[in-house]
């Protein structure tokens, strides 16, 4: 599917595109390859974090809370946003969209995509990783399933929902490109620059 490039990225967007769902959702993958196939930069929030504070997500649970967790995250997301470039694709971690300030600042200056899977898709990609400090030593399909009771209400305040499947990573990039393309013609058609 020909549809954005880096040459026509810019005239459709006119501000950061920001990856928000569960973990396991393809955030980091789906994001940086959209970031890939418009040409323009990816961060990943977590790894900022890690950057700032020197030590991994899961340490810094661990050492300090996840209050204390959301409070940088809070920060660094803020300072992304605010940042050149401006047009650029964020991944955040599956907490962040949650956090009503968070939430705010993202809806307010950004795009939000939000990959919605179903739990079973999402217990097949986080078993084996112990990279997520809510399901190290625990139920993850017992936690997924909270998660998305708690939080699929509020991921749904998004821009954009992209239903993911169990498909090949192309597929699921060429959902979200549609998806950007029907949301920038509708701005367009509602006089919105």
């Amino acid at each position: 599917m020909r549809f954005m490039t880096d040459n026509n990225a810019n005239s459709l967007l006119d501000r950061p595109i920001v990856m928000v769902g569960l973990m396991g959702a393809g955030k980091t993958s789906v994001g940086r390859a959209l970031a890939r196939r418009l040409g323009i930069p990816f961060v990943d929030s977590d790894k900022e974090i890690e950057a700032a504070a020197g030590c991994s997500v899961v340490d810094i649970f661990a050492m300090y809370g996840e209050q204390e967790f959301r409070r940088v995250e809070s920060r660094i997301i803020s300072r992304l946003l605010d940042t050149p470039p401006m047009l650029k694709v964020i991944s955040t971690g599956e907490g962040a969209f949650i956090t009503p300030d968070v939430r705010k600042n993202v809806l307010d200056k950004a795009l939000t995509i939000w990959l919605k899977a179903d739990l079973e898709l999402l217990v097949k990609r986080t078993n084996f990783r112990d990279t997520r400090p809510q399901l190290l030593n625990a139920d993850s399909k017992k936690i997924l399933a909270q998660l998305i009771n708690e939080r699929y209400g509020i991921y749904a305040e998004a821009d954009i929902t992209v239903e993911t499947r169990d498909e090949s990573l192309r597929k699921t990039l060429g959902k979200v490109l549609e998806s950007i393309q029907h949301y920038t013609n509708k701005r367009k058609n509602n006089g919105k620059k």
